[in-house]
């Protein structure tokens, strides 16, 4: 199986993987809808320093309040490339006076993506470059093509490698976690329905899952398209556009601000604290059928 992949520093993203010349990842401000408008403009960005929203776009990092938007800043930034060969891109954003503004604290964020045959491993490491203990959330959100008729006829479910007796579902309330878990939507303790309103109330967010993989599938053929292995990661997120040709299936360490959330960063639940001068690394791998 022959692999492609295209990136840009701008965020350090991937924003093509083709495997035998077919396009397989969401195409972005190219993909738009009846109107001429793009479903989402981007295509697999990492998250970074946070997670989902915070609570009026404001956390408190040692008693000093930061502005900060969902899901973090580095998804916005100029990365600088480190190396770039045929199967393998890796940037790095480093911490500057912009990061500074929004997160006070020193930090080297390397993305890599590594291609073998049909497997696309994205691999995160963050680096304290400072004198404390750095606190951060990281994920992904990568968005993985679809076909929008088949997503109508409701073709589309994902299924976990095993059964989830533990599973809890996270319920939003504009874009924060709510005080009660949501409803368990899992059909035979494993699969999920992906129709055109499985998103009306924004996205699902799951965790206590005893599963690492979860498999994106197609009823008809009984096709398997892909399995993500998210091995070490706490919550999975599944978001989409209603109707959009294109599902996002993200591997997170930790999540947005609960309703009830004290403000303060380093109190959100599994946020990561990281040493001086020590690394966190983690990576989630996806097999294209």
């Amino acid at each position: 199986m022959q692999s492609q992949i295209i990136t840009t520093s701008l965020g350090g993203e991937l924003i093509s993987y083709k495997l035998n010349g077919e396009e397989r990842i969401h195409q972005g401000a190219d993909c738009v809808d009846e109107k001429g408008k793009p479903y989402w403009k981007r295509h697999f960005p990492v998250l970074f320093p946070t997670v989902g929203k915070l609570k009026q776009n404001k956390t408190i990092i040692n008693g000093k309040t930061y502005e900060m938007s969902q899901h973090g800043f580095a998804r916005d930034l100029e990365f600088e490339p480190v190396t770039k060969l045929d199967n393998f891109h890796s940037y790095v954003l480093r911490s500057n006076p912009s990061t500074y503004a929004k997160y006070p604290y020193d930090f080297s964020l390397y993305v890599t993506y590594k291609t073998y045959e049909n497997e696309l491993t994205t691999i995160y490491k963050v680096v304290n470059e400072g004198d404390s203990n750095m606190i951060f959330g990281i994920g992904g959100h990568p968005a993985f093509k679809i076909d929008q008729k088949a997503l109508l006829n409701g073709e589309y479910y994902l299924e976990f490698e095993q059964e989830e007796e533990k599973v809890h579902f996270l319920y939003l309330i504009d874009g924060l976690i709510g005080t009660d878990y949501a409803k368990n939507i899992l059909i035979y303790k494993r699969r999920i329905q992906i129709d055109k309103n499985t998103f009306d109330n924004d996205a699902i967010i799951i965790k206590n899952m005893t599963s690492h993989k979860i498999s994106l599938k197609q009823r008809t053929g009984n096709k398997t398209l892909l399995t993500m292995d998210f091995e070490g990661f706490p919550y999975l997120g599944i978001w989409s556009k209603p109707g959009a040709p294109f599902i996002c299936i993200e591997p997170w360490y930790s999540t947005a601000d609960t309703l009830t959330s004290s403000g303060v960063f380093a109190q959100k639940s599994n946020m990561i604290s990281l040493p001086p001068k020590k690394e966190f690394e983690c990576k989630y791998t996806v097999e294209f059928f």
